[in-house]
Protein backbone atom coordinates (compact mmCIF):
# COMPACT_ATOMS: atom_id res chain seq x y z
CA UNK A 1 0.00 0.00 0.00
CA UNK A 2 1.37 3.42 -0.92
CA UNK A 3 2.00 6.19 1.54
CA UNK A 4 -0.64 8.35 -0.21
CA UNK A 5 -3.19 5.58 0.11
CA UNK A 6 -2.45 5.16 3.82
CA UNK A 7 -2.81 8.92 4.37
CA UNK A 8 -6.10 8.95 2.44
CA UNK A 9 -7.52 6.02 4.45
CA UNK A 10 -6.37 7.60 7.72
CA UNK A 11 -8.05 10.89 6.81
CA UNK A 12 -11.28 9.04 5.93
CA UNK A 13 -11.16 7.16 9.23
CA UNK A 14 -10.65 10.37 11.22
CA UNK A 15 -13.42 12.18 9.33
CA UNK A 16 -15.82 9.28 9.89
CA UNK A 17 -15.08 9.22 13.62
CA UNK A 18 -15.58 12.97 13.92
CA UNK A 19 -18.95 12.69 12.20
CA UNK A 20 -20.03 9.86 14.51
CA UNK A 21 -18.85 11.72 17.63
CA UNK A 22 -20.62 14.91 16.54
CA UNK A 23 -23.82 12.97 15.85
CA UNK A 24 -23.74 11.30 19.24
CA UNK A 25 -22.98 14.56 21.02
CA UNK A 26 -25.58 16.26 18.83
CA UNK A 27 -28.35 14.18 20.40
CA UNK A 28 -29.49 17.01 22.61
CA UNK A 29 -32.68 15.83 24.19
CA UNK A 30 -35.26 18.55 24.57
CA UNK A 31 -37.05 16.25 26.97
CA UNK A 32 -36.48 16.08 30.68
CA UNK A 33 -37.49 13.55 33.28
CA UNK A 34 -40.50 14.89 35.16
CA UNK A 35 -42.09 16.72 32.24
CA UNK A 36 -45.15 15.59 30.30
CA UNK A 37 -44.42 13.59 27.16
CA UNK A 38 -45.40 15.38 23.95
CA UNK A 39 -48.58 14.04 22.37
CA UNK A 40 -48.23 11.47 19.63
CA UNK A 41 -51.19 11.37 17.28
CA UNK A 42 -50.66 9.15 14.24
CA UNK A 43 -51.95 6.03 12.50
CA UNK A 44 -51.25 2.49 13.62
CA UNK A 45 -49.78 -0.11 11.32
CA UNK A 46 -53.38 -1.22 10.70
CA UNK A 47 -54.35 2.33 9.65
CA UNK A 48 -56.31 3.17 12.81
CA UNK A 49 -55.93 6.49 14.70
CA UNK A 50 -53.66 6.39 17.75
CA UNK A 51 -53.05 8.96 20.48
CA UNK A 52 -50.51 8.51 23.24
CA UNK A 53 -53.10 9.80 25.69
CA UNK A 54 -55.16 6.66 24.87
CA UNK A 55 -52.64 4.78 27.03
CA UNK A 56 -53.38 6.90 30.13
CA UNK A 57 -52.96 4.84 33.30
CA UNK A 58 -50.22 2.61 31.87
CA UNK A 59 -46.47 2.68 32.11
CA UNK A 60 -45.45 3.03 28.47
CA UNK A 61 -42.13 2.35 26.80
CA UNK A 62 -42.07 4.42 23.60
CA UNK A 63 -39.54 2.85 21.23
CA UNK A 64 -38.46 5.19 18.43
CA UNK A 65 -36.94 3.10 15.64
CA UNK A 66 -36.83 2.44 11.88
CA UNK A 67 -36.44 -0.60 9.66
CA UNK A 68 -33.31 0.92 8.07
CA UNK A 69 -31.61 1.40 11.47
CA UNK A 70 -29.37 -1.60 12.24
CA UNK A 71 -29.06 -0.92 15.99
CA UNK A 72 -32.86 -0.49 16.18
CA UNK A 73 -33.52 -3.84 14.55
CA UNK A 74 -30.85 -5.46 16.73
CA UNK A 75 -32.67 -4.18 19.85
CA UNK A 76 -36.02 -5.71 18.91
CA UNK A 77 -35.32 -9.17 20.45
CA UNK A 78 -34.69 -7.51 23.83
CA UNK A 79 -37.95 -5.57 23.54
CA UNK A 80 -39.71 -8.78 22.57
CA UNK A 81 -38.42 -10.53 25.71
CA UNK A 82 -39.52 -7.55 27.84
CA UNK A 83 -42.97 -7.61 26.25
CA UNK A 84 -43.31 -11.34 26.90
CA UNK A 85 -41.98 -11.05 30.47
CA UNK A 86 -44.59 -8.40 31.33
CA UNK A 87 -47.43 -9.82 29.22
CA UNK A 88 -49.65 -10.23 32.31
CA UNK A 89 -49.22 -6.52 33.14
CA UNK A 90 -49.86 -5.66 29.51
CA UNK A 91 -53.08 -7.69 29.54
CA UNK A 92 -54.08 -6.07 32.85
CA UNK A 93 -53.74 -2.61 31.28
CA UNK A 94 -50.72 -1.57 33.34
CA UNK A 95 -47.88 -1.69 30.77
CA UNK A 96 -47.43 -1.19 27.05
CA UNK A 97 -44.70 -0.79 24.48
CA UNK A 98 -45.45 1.41 21.51
CA UNK A 99 -43.15 1.36 18.50
CA UNK A 100 -42.85 4.67 16.65
CA UNK A 101 -41.24 4.11 13.27
CA UNK A 102 -39.32 6.79 11.38
CA UNK A 103 -39.62 4.86 8.17
CA UNK A 104 -40.73 6.43 4.91
CA UNK A 105 -41.58 3.15 3.19
CA UNK A 106 -44.66 1.37 4.51
CA UNK A 107 -43.51 -1.85 2.76
CA UNK A 108 -40.11 -1.81 4.51
CA UNK A 109 -41.74 -1.04 7.86
CA UNK A 110 -44.28 -3.87 7.52
CA UNK A 111 -41.66 -6.32 6.29
CA UNK A 112 -39.41 -5.63 9.30
CA UNK A 113 -42.30 -5.85 11.80
CA UNK A 114 -43.31 -9.20 10.31
CA UNK A 115 -39.75 -10.54 10.04
CA UNK A 116 -38.97 -9.55 13.64
CA UNK A 117 -42.37 -10.84 14.83
CA UNK A 118 -43.07 -7.58 16.67
CA UNK A 119 -46.42 -7.91 18.45
CA UNK A 120 -46.72 -4.63 20.36
CA UNK A 121 -48.54 -1.68 18.76
CA UNK A 122 -46.71 0.10 15.93
CA UNK A 123 -47.34 3.62 14.62
CA UNK A 124 -45.80 5.90 12.02
CA UNK A 125 -46.57 8.92 9.86
CA UNK A 126 -44.02 7.59 7.32
CA UNK A 127 -42.33 11.00 7.18
CA UNK A 128 -38.82 9.80 8.09
CA UNK A 129 -36.88 12.59 9.88
CA UNK A 130 -39.47 15.14 8.79
CA UNK A 131 -41.92 13.64 11.27
CA UNK A 132 -43.31 16.14 13.76
CA UNK A 133 -42.77 13.41 16.35
CA UNK A 134 -38.99 13.59 15.81
CA UNK A 135 -39.11 17.34 16.25
CA UNK A 136 -41.40 17.27 19.31
CA UNK A 137 -39.20 14.69 21.03
CA UNK A 138 -35.89 16.23 19.87
CA UNK A 139 -34.78 12.95 18.31
CA UNK A 140 -31.69 13.09 16.12
CA UNK A 141 -30.44 9.52 16.45
CA UNK A 142 -32.04 6.11 16.62
CA UNK A 143 -32.72 3.97 18.54
CA UNK A 144 -34.20 6.24 21.19
CA UNK A 145 -36.80 5.54 23.83
CA UNK A 146 -38.88 7.28 26.45
CA UNK A 147 -40.69 5.72 29.38
CA UNK A 148 -43.74 7.48 30.76
CA UNK A 149 -45.88 6.78 33.80
CA UNK A 150 -49.66 6.46 33.88
CA UNK A 151 -50.11 10.24 33.89
CA UNK A 152 -47.92 10.75 30.81
CA UNK A 153 -44.94 12.05 32.76
CA UNK A 154 -41.47 11.10 31.53
CA UNK A 155 -39.76 8.82 34.05
CA UNK A 156 -36.77 7.66 31.95
CA UNK A 157 -34.96 8.57 28.75
CA UNK A 158 -32.98 6.46 26.31
CA UNK A 159 -32.30 3.34 28.36
CA UNK A 160 -30.99 0.25 26.57
CA UNK A 161 -29.85 -3.27 27.40
CA UNK A 162 -29.49 -4.24 31.05
CA UNK A 163 -30.18 -0.68 32.18
CA UNK A 164 -33.60 -0.80 30.49
CA UNK A 165 -34.39 -4.24 31.90
CA UNK A 166 -33.43 -3.20 35.44
CA UNK A 167 -35.42 0.03 35.28
CA UNK A 168 -38.56 -1.75 34.10
CA UNK A 169 -38.14 -4.51 36.67
CA UNK A 170 -37.96 -1.88 39.40
CA UNK A 171 -41.02 0.01 38.10
CA UNK A 172 -43.19 -2.97 37.14
CA UNK A 173 -42.54 -5.45 39.98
Amino acid sequence: MTFQRICYLSACFIAFNLIVINCIQGQTPTLKIGQKAPQISVLTIEGKPFKLTDLHGKIVLIDFWASWCGPCVKEQPLLKSIYEKYSALQKAGKFEIIGVSFDKSRADWLRTVNRQKITWPQVSDLKYWKSSIAKNYGIQLLPFNVIIDGQGTIIALNLHGKELEQFLEQKLN
